[in-house]
């Protein structure tokens, strides 16, 4: 990893300890896992019930699953079970970040599902939050699963690069490239991409070229008002609804 990817595209927190178990009504299981390579992995596991929809959720570039204590809450509530983990460098995860470090990590993540607690795949809805669309796609392409959910994804690093930095082509000094476009092409499970229309750092136009180089079925769900961070906020009732209505029609097909 080079410095400037510690820079652009990686920003891990360390763990900080606390009663992260009492999560107001959600059943927290801590679970360590291992990536493929051995790496040592920490995650959450919050089980709706034995036949629930489990959603497999590889998170952002930054902090750590704690930031995401409250939306895991709420993706509960909508009656999924729900697998949080931390990539390699974060909270209590061993290891370094790289690309394709986190890409072993999401396999761990799943294997970890599918083998050891028996999940079967057409149970499986793969989530990916911004840097976490390409972690999903990659690991779309590796293992079965019952749809995609990408929120607030970009195309590859390279787009990202080019629009922070004036069409330069920083990229070439980063070893990370995360091209999901050259994923989606390959994919024909379903697919839901949501992105907020006021992202300023993943503009809307990155997810949207994102998703024109998906195949179908697909189907591109605006939060209007939201910037990158804010979306399950901003979107509210309707965004809940939206990707509960999604996850239902894939799990029901």
């Amino acid at each position: 990893m080079s410095l400037l990817d510690q820079f652009f595209v990686y920003h891990p927190e360390p763990w900080k300890e606390g009663d992260w178990s009492a999560a107001g009504g959600v059943p927290l299981e801590d679970v360590w896992f291992q990536a493929p390579d051995g790496t040592k992995l920490f995650g959450w596991y919050a089980e709706q019930s034995a036949a629930s929809p489990v959603l497999l959720w590889c998170h952002g570039n930054a902090g750590n699953m704690i930031h995401r204590l409250d939306n895991l809450r709420a993706l509960y509530r909508l009656g999924l079970s729900v697998f949080l983990f931390d990539y390699r460098g974060y909270g209590r995860s061993q290891g370094r970040p790289s690309e394709n470090g986190l890409y072993r990590d999401a396999i761990g993540a799943y294997d970890y599902l599918t083998r050891i607690r028996r999940i079967r795949p057409e149970r499986l809805m793969i989530f990916g939050r911004s840097l976490g669309g390409a972690v999903a796609g990659e690991l779309a392409t590796q293992r079965p699963a019952m749809g995609l959910l990408l929120e607030s994804c970009f195309p590859s690093i390279e787009a990202v690069a080019r629009h922070h930095y004036m069409g330069l082509p920083v990229h070439w000094l980063l070893e990370a490239s995360f091209r999901l476009e050259d994923r989606l092409p390959h994919l024909s499970l379903p697919k839901l991409f949501v992105h907020g229309d006021r992202d300023d750092i993943i503009p809307i136009e990155l997810g949207q070229r994102a998703f024109a180089a998906a195949k179908e079925p697909k189907e591109f769900y605006i939060v209007r008002g939201a910037d990158h961070n804010d979306v399950p906020s901003v979107g509210g009732r309707a965004y809940f609804a939206k990707l509960s209505a999604f996850i239902a029609a894939a799990f029901g097909r």
